[in-house]
């Protein structure tokens, strides 16, 4: 008789803002990005990148880019069709950046990007019987260099953007569930834990596509936002606008204790 296992939930984490701090990585890149397109007219604020991620539909970083080098002309009074912008001379450049110019070295700044969490918080879930695994919107390439390189996981679960289409198509929360629930007798909570309104969109598109499922959105204030209260405070409203069921300052504040909690009053 084969024993089937068990687990009280199963936790999956976005990357970026969740497990790596990328306001001088990613951030600091759509800025340069977005300077470099408009020759040095404009170099987007990281509030100017928040407005713009908290439409919703911005979740991959080149896409980002180029819409704010497009809003940059049109307020200018070019149109969009006047523009023809390269995408990908804009993903070049942000690559450039982000990873560096070697592509066998990395050099850029994904090198220094702080880490959010430490491998000794996802044993602790493991040994709560909880499930875990990622579904991020950076490029496999990206996140395994953080989950293999930097916490030294062994080829974790991971859906990535090459996997699956963009945030907040639920596509990938469903992929990272199945492999996730590989061998499970049941079908315990679902627990998404994201810095972005995209994340928590993607929830409440899980939960209206399988409405039998328990779908929980949880969001973490990426630390950029943490530098003043009100500016913490407008950020962690927006999520629960967006979905979210609680919203935690750091990604360690959901163990096994609170996950049982939110499932619990769920």
């Amino acid at each position: 008789m084969i024993e089937k296992l068990s687990t009280k939930a199963i936790v999956i984490f976005d990357i970026d803002g969740v497990v790596r701090d990328v306001s001088g990585s990613y951030r600091r890149a759509i800025a340069d990005t977005v300077e470099y397109f408009t020759e040095q007219a404009y170099r987007p604020t990281p509030l100017d990148i928040d407005q713009l991620k908290s439409e919703g539909i911005w979740n991959n970083d080149w896409e980002a880019s180029q819409e704010l080098i497009y809003r940059y002309f049109v307020a200018q009074g070019q149109s969009r069709e006047q523009l023809q912008l390269d995408y990908n001379a804009i993903v070049a450049f942000f690559q450039s950046r982000y990873r560096g110019t070697d592509p066998d070295n990395w050099t850029g700044y994904i090198c220094d990007e702080p880490l959010l969490l430490q491998p000794c918080y996802l044993e602790e879930l493991t040994q709560a019987s909880i499930a875990w695994g990622f579904f991020s919107g950076a490029t496999r390439g990206s996140a395994n260099y953080i989950l293999e390189k930097r916490l030294g996981l062994q080829s974790p679960v991971l859906i990535a953007m090459e996997d699956a289409p963009g945030k907040p198509d639920p596509t990938g929360l469903f992929a990272t569930v199945r492999q996730l629930e590989n061998g499970l007798d049941e079908t315990p909570a679902i627990i998404y834990v994201g810095d972005t309104v995209a994340d928590m969109y993607t929830v409440g598109k899980a939960r209206e596509i399988n409405p039998h499922r328990s779908w929980i959105g949880v969001g973490v204030l990426p630390p950029h936002v943490q530098e003043t209260p009100a500016r913490r405070d407008s950020y962690g409203e927006t999520l629960l606008a967006a979905g979210a069921t609680i919203v935690l300052s750091n990604v360690e504040e959901l163990n096994s204790v609170k996950i049982q909690e939110i499932v619990n009053g769920h």
